[in-house]
């Protein structure tokens, strides 16, 4: 009878212990390290929609397609990402190759695109493609007509010397847009006469800028009249009213798959197949249309905005994605890209 307090206690310590510990639904939501190559708001939204169908708590980490893949590169040994979503396809592609990505055949595969299951063939599955859109650039018109200049319809107008200083591109070493820029000159005028275009633009260049989407948003805000960009970025900056007009080049033009790939030494292997197979889903994809997102969709049963730019009507090249998504292509024309255009004075 008389050890009863003791009992007591040891209940009341051991009740107030137990609610200190997770319930069990906190300890399987789990959580998902995601980094993430595409808008900030877009990204924002594809993390709290998961988050909040899953339970599961998203850590993002938003960077241009290119530094996420020299990360990748730089924590292989030691993986601290769980998932890579968006950016540019050729990255995807290259860190598939070197072994950086695990291979994974998602349940929506059938709802896709072919252009999305081509991008997973090629890789053998360790990357798919997410979404679409054509290269191009836009401009200020507002700042065309203060500056007397006339509106450029082709790549070659970039070059012309009444441009200078009024050109903005990203750099193709950390920009997958910009790397998509140099591959796609290259193919189309050929590599000699390709990086002679390259040398010729740097001149008119005022900044080379770490993503690929600064420099339509420099323009939008006045502070540059043409960036080399994605048309739906420059899309996007005129449906927010800015006075930004895409150009798709007269003389044809590349385009991205934009890509997903989980990473390899996952840490949360199973939340990461989740946030896969969550992610090609049609009314996740169409939710893209909620931030000004202009990118053609993956799923074929998505929805495109009537805004966006139409891949039909656009001369698009056979860019060859096999060849300059491999590590071995993008290593050299970067080598070169330095040596030959980022080297010399403005």
């Amino acid at each position: 009878m008389k050890n009863y307090p003791l009992i007591r206690y040891a209940l009341l310590v051991g009740t107030f212990f137990f609610l200190l510990l997770p319930s069990n639904s906190a300890l399987a939501a789990g959580k998902l390290n995601y980094y993430c190559s595409a808008q900030e708001d877009w990204c924002q939204l594809m993390a709290r929609g998961f988050e909040k169908e899953t339970g599961v708590k998203v850590n993002m980490t938003r960077k241009s397609s290119g530094e996420t893949f020299a990360q990748l590169k730089a924590e292989a040994r030691n993986p601290k990402g769980d998932i890579w979503w968006g950016g540019t396809g050729d990255p995807h592609l290259q860190a598939a190759e070197e072994g950086l990505t695990v291979a994974y055949r998602s349940s929506m595969a059938s709802e896709l695109n072919d252009w999305a299951l081509s991008q997973a063939m090629s890789a053998d599955y360790k990357t798919v493609g997410i979404y679409s859109g054509a290269l191009g650039f836009g401009y200020n018109k507002d700042l065309l007509k203060k500056n007397n200049l006339p509106a450029p319809a082709c790549w070659k107008d970039l070059t012309k010397s009444i441009y200078k200083g009024h050109v903005q591109m990203a750099n193709p070493n950390s920009s997958g847009t910009a790397y998509t820029t140099l591959a796609t000159i290259v193919q189309i005028f050929g590599e000699k006469d390709g990086f002679n275009f390259m040398k010729a633009l740097h001149k008119n260049i005022n900044n080379y800028t770490k993503s690929g989407s600064a420099p339509i948003k420099a323009a939008a805000r006045g502070e540059n009249t043409i960036g080399i960009v994605f048309l739906h970025d420059a899309v996007k900056q005129a449906v927010k009213g800015f006075p930004i007009v895409a150009v798709a080049p007269c003389e044809g033009t590349g385009y991205e798959i934009g890509s997903m790939s989980i990473i390899k030494g996952s840490r949360n292997m199973k939340e990461a197949k989740m946030f896969y197979d969550y992610a090609l889903k049609a009314n996740v994809q169409s939710k893209a249309l909620e931030v000004n997102s202009f990118q053609v969709p993956s799923n074929k049963n998505a929805k495109t905005s009537s805004k966006a730019p139409k891949l039909s009507s656009i001369k698009l090249i056979e860019y060859d994605f096999q060849k300059y998504g491999s590590n071995a292509e993008r290593k050299r024309l970067l080598k070169k890209w330095d040596a030959d255009v980022g080297s010399l004075p403005r």
